[in-house]
């Protein structure tokens, strides 16, 4: 990390909700609170609200792993067997189908909504036991899938291992995705109005900051990185340039995302799984929900229009 501009400012763990794997950080500017995920099983959906400090959890019936508000207030929820719709005021959980019923050992991942309502969800080998041991990743069996209302799901993208952080930049031409066991961004070309993913190339493949997760993309365009295994969120510019990073009390950091009245405070979640004693000691509170205030503003995250 020393290579790269470091930005050093006011972390707070405000949820210590000692997630295994907290993922899917998203900001919900109708109800003014973040939810974010806990992956592996026993899966858990949570809801941070900060005007109160008050904290929800919702246990879900399989693995969940990326949300988007719809329009009635409901969440759509990829999960481990395809997509669903979950209500967090009376706690109904209903399965709308599979994405690749030809796969039984793939499942969903990381995932975010477009400007047009749509749902990009990537999919990739199950690497998750029951009790959250780790299953080997045999071949790059995902892809990245577009989700909308009265369509069939179409795979824009294929190839992938372990894809994550679906983003968007501010002015909709270029589509962010990771492929995190390559610890890669790829950028490709976008087309906001039908959908269309031109080739992928590689936008960043900066060493030393651990593994590419989850991001976010600010007002001025750039992309928050979140960095499993290291230590940090990094900006990276639209260049593909590290601009700088932001030291996070955690090893393992897995997403963020832009929330706030303002849109002023990044939200990041963080993981737990597997980390040691000398690990725990030294970030008491990984696992939890992290915010700080990053000097930036970021941009409103769209609905799903299903």
């Amino acid at each position: 990390m020393t290579r790269y501009p470091v930005h050093d400012v006011e972390v707070v763990c405000v949820a210590d909700s000692r997630d295994k794997i907290g993922e899917g950080a998203l900001w919900c500017a109708d109800e003014q609170a973040v939810y974010w995920l806990d992956v592996p099983m026993p899966s858990t959906i949570r809801r941070y609200d900060p005007a109160s400090g008050s904290h929800q959890s919702w246990p879900m019936p399989e693995m969940v792993t990326a949300m988007a508000k719809r329009t009635d207030g409901t969440l759509l929820v990829a999960s481990q067997h395809g997509l669903n719709v979950f209500d967090p005021r009376s706690g109904e959980f209903r399965h709308l189908g599979a994405l690749e019923p030809h796969l039984p050992k793939n499942r969903t991942n990381d995932g975010a909504p477009d400007a047009r309502g749509r749902f990009w969800i990537g999919t990739m080998q199950n690497n998750l036991g029951p009790d959250g041991g780790g299953i080997p990743i045999e071949s790059a069996a995902g892809s990245l899938w577009r989700v909308e209302p009265d369509k069939p799901p179409f795979a824009a993208l294929s190839d992938l291992r372990i894809p994550n952080g679906v983003a968007w930049s501010p002015d909709w031409t270029k589509l962010y995705v990771v492929d995190s066991m390559l610890d890669r961004i790829y950028v490709c070309d976008f087309d906001i109005d039908t959908g269309a993913v031109g080739p992928r190339r590689t936008f960043s493949d900066a060493v030393g900051l651990g593994t590419p997760d989850g991001n976010a993309v600010d007002a001025e365009g750039f992309l928050w990185s979140a960095r499993w295994d290291g230590h940090c969120v990094a900006r990276i510019s639209p260049d593909g340039e590290v601009d700088r990073v932001v030291p996070i009390p955690a090893s393992l950091v897995t997403s963020c995302a832009f929330g706030g009245p303002d849109l002023d405070t990044l939200y990041v979640t963080t993981a737990r799984l597997g980390i040691d004693d000398a690990m725990s000691a030294r970030y008491p509170n990984q696992g939890g929900l992290f915010a700080l205030k990053p000097g930036v503003r970021g941009l409103e995250r769209p609905l799903y229009a299903g």
